[in-house]
C-alpha cells in the first residue's frame, strides 16, 4: 500500500473530516455556505479523475480527440482551465470561490445535452 493511502472507509471519512474542518476553519464562510465549495472540489475532482484515464486511452488513437469522445463512455468533458491540477495551482491570493464558480459555469455547457443533463453512467 501506497504511503499516507488510506486503509479503509473509516480513514477515509477521518482524512476527509479533518481536511474539510481545516478548510472551514481558514475561511469566512457560514456553516450554510460551507457545503458548496465542498462538494464542488469533491465533484471536480471526480470528474478529474475520471478524465485523466480517458484522455490516455483516448491519446493513442490517430484522428483528433473531440468533447464527444470523452461524453461517449460516460466521462465529463474538461477544459485545460477546469482540470483540478490547474486549480490547485491557483495563487493563495487569487479569488478561489470565484474561480471555481467559473469553472462550473464552464463544465455545464459543454457537457449538457438538450433535456438531458450532464451525463449520466450507472456505478459499479
Amino acid at each position: 500500500m501506497e504511503k499516507n493511502m488510506p486503509a479503509n472507509i473509516n480513514d477515509i471519512e477521518g482524512r476527509l473530516l479533518d481536511a474539510a474542518d481545516e478548510l472551514w476553519a481558514s475561511s469566512k464562510l457560514k456553516a450554510s455556505e460551507y457545503s458548496v465549495p465542498v462538494l464542488g472540489l469533491i465533484f471536480l475532482r471526480y470528474t478529474d479523475y475520471k478524465f485523466i484515464p480517458a484522455e490516455r486511452d483516448l491519446a493513442s488513437g490517430r484522428r483528433k480527440i473531440g468533447k464527444t469522445d470523452y461524453q461517449a463512455p460516460g466521462v465529463i468533458y474538461l477544459l485545460e482551465e477546469a482540470r483540478f491540477a490547474h486549480q490547485l495551482g491557483l495563487l493563495q491570493g487569487d479569488n478561489i470561490g470565484k474561480a471555481f464558480s467559473e469553472v462550473m459555469k464552464a463544465i455545464e455547457p459543454e457537457n449538457l445535452a438538450p433535456k438531458r443533463g450532464l451525463p449520466k453512467r450507472k456505478l459499479p
